[in-house]
């Protein structure tokens, strides 16, 4: 119990550019995400200080006052980093527990979106529909995504995490009950969109956690492992459902299976996850101080934060596509991850014509195919924590005391680009039947390798290139990644019996091909467009390291 208020500023360091994503990705670095104070932040062409003051507008509303400003009043909450309330100083195993079960919710959600693919043959059998409105059971869920981040991530910066997550799975435990019951198709699609929708959630909010809780050494190390999350499920999701369908048990069994998952999920959350998000347990802080001491002139900042109902709606919906539509860089980013994100879930309709039908494989061990791409996701992630992470670690060294460019998060994008159009020739061109399926097979541990490089490199460029307004550009790009995610399984078996698995894979390889330039050139001309952009308040820092004089100390670029 606190008696008193901090009126201490909290450091801007530790304010997190709050990814509301999905986005597992999302690391913050010490260096990479410092907020320059608004009177000295730097401004880029056509970047002006009544834009909307998109850099500051979150960070004063939410958290208060920044480093050199003092409150507005004595009676005014803050919570410093070392405050024994302040989820930064939490201790570690307390931390990587929230992180582990934050991941959980995530693999939860991403599980479910593949879960049906096993199974597909006894519902088409059941409710006596065709392949394309089979795989809509997969699509509507991912479908769902879209409509889910524009409302669970701004919610949790009004109510809280936990209270999104709550309420979020409690409903999506109960469609998934509403899918094991279903008695025709209409309602097991229906059911299908919104469970995507509600299980959303920690898609958008789970990040935002990491953010909340990491200090900005560790968070790398959190969130490259927290990554394996949403790429594990939708490989696992095949696999368990596959042997299910082979063991003879009735589909609906998958469903019973999801809702146990949500329900021992949702337990969990309510018992030991704890409100991470620093304005809402601000604004606990200022409500027990007026109760405590009967002086109702604490307050916090986020009580005085009241937007119209217009003013919200133009910052959940508007901003996050005003943002995507004025930025090139960001639509080239949106676009790929897009690309790769559509064609991550195409293979739920592409591995069964050439493993089931191929090869001959049953629906279990055509589940089994999918496992190559989760362990080149593993591999991925250790690769990028022993190599790449260590190169970074260095950079801020170099760098010190200015941050990062945000190109140097590019790297390990540079491998993956050309690894990533490489694995759909190989995949396709070794899909013959009487080639062996572990040539095919075998694609998958550099395309799922490719594909978390890819992630990493990219969230983390957005997050260091836009900073506070980071929120917004992911919450654009998670709507859209979901559109493609959705819409590619709803064309992949049309095109691949027409066009064969062969040219099929060729056709996507090209297309992979004329998007693997972006990341190089976001590289090298990355900040020459940062400096051009209106909401990147990062374009005139060095993009060099800084060169000491060794007589007089002075740093030059």
């Amino acid at each position: 119990m606190t008696s008193t208020p901090s009126i201490a500023p909290s450091s801007t360091k530790n304010r997190p550019s709050e990814p509301s994503a999905i986005e597992p990705s999302t690391e913050v670095s010490s260096r990479s995400s410092t907020i320059v104070d608004p009177v000295d932040r730097p401004q880029g062409p056509g970047q002006s200080e009544d834009d909307d003051d998109v850099n500051s507008q979150f960070e004063r509303e939410a958290y208060g006052p920044p480093p050199g400003e003092k409150p507005v009043d004595p009676f005014e909450v803050t919570m410093p980093v070392d405050d024994p309330e302040n989820p930064k100083s939490w201790s570690r195993p307390y931390r990587w527990y929230i992180t582990m079960l934050s991941a959980m919710l995530v693999l939860n959600a991403t599980f479910a979106s593949s879960a049906p693919e096993g199974i597909i043959p006894d519902m088409m059998r059941q409710f006596a529909f065709g392949q394309e409105v089979a795989t809509l059971t997969i699509s509507l869920f991912v479908a769902g995504y879209c409509v889910g981040p524009l409302l669970w991530g701004p919610l949790s910066e009004t109510i809280g995490r936990k209270p999104v997550f709550l309420i979020s799975f409690l409903v999506y435990t109960g469609f998934q009950v509403g899918c094991a019951l279903s008695q025709n198709t209409a309602s097991i699609l229906i059911f299908r969109f919104l469970g995507g929708t509600f299980a959303a959630a920690p898609l958008a909010n789970s990040g935002a956690v990491m953010s909340d809780i990491w200090d900005a050494d560790t968070r790398g190390k959190a969130l490259a492992l927290f990554t394996l999350a949403p790429f594990a499920g939708p490989t696992l999701g095949p696999t368990v459902t596959g042997f299910m369908a082979v063991s003879g048990i009735s589909w609906r069994w998958v469903y019973w299976l999801l809702t146990f998952f949500a329900g021992a999920c949702l337990v969990a959350t309510a018992l030991t996850l704890p409100e991470t998000f620093v304005p809402i347990l601000l604004v606990k802080r200022a409500q027990r101080l007026r109760k405590q001491t009967g002086d109702s002139r604490y307050w916090a900042p986020l009580e005085r934060n009241k937007m119209t109902f217009s003013q919200r709606v133009k910052h959940v919906l508007g901003r996050p596509f005003i943002i995507l539509a004025l930025e090139p860089m960001l639509i080239a980013i949106t676009l790929y991850m897009s690309f790769i994100y559509g064609c991550m879930y195409l293979l739920f309709e592409a591995y069964p014509i050439v493993f089931t039908e191929g090869h001959h494989f049953n629906l279990g061990f055509t589940g089994l195919t999918f496992l190559p791409i989760f362990v080149g996701g593993v591999i991925g992630v250790f690769t990028y924590l022993a190599f790449f992470n260590a190169r970074y670690t260095r950079a801020i060294q170099a760098f010190a005391p200015h941050p990062v460019p945000p190109e140097y998060r590019l790297e390990l994008c540079l491998w993956a680009s050309p690894m990533f159009a490489i694995c759909f020739f190989w995949f396709g061109w070794t899909s013959y039947p009487w080639i062996s399926y572990w040539a095919p097979l075998m694609a998958g541990v550099p395309l799922g390798l490719s594909i978390v490089f890819l992630f990493l490199g990219l969230f983390n460029y957005v997050i260091d290139a836009y900073l506070f307004v980071a929120a917004s550009a992911l919450s654009s790009m998670t709507v859209i990644r979901s559109l493609f995610g959705a819409s590619f399984p709803l064309f992949a078996t049309q095109m691949y019996n027409t066009l064969n698995p062969r040219w099929a894979s060729t056709l996507l390889g090209c297309i992979a091909v004329l998007m693997a330039p972006i990341p190089f050139v976001l590289r090298k001309y990355g900040h020459h467009i940062r400096r051009k952009s209106k909401y990147s308040p990062t374009g005139n820092l060095p993009h060099k390291p800084p060169v000491k004089n060794e007589k007089t100390g002075a740093e030059a670029v």
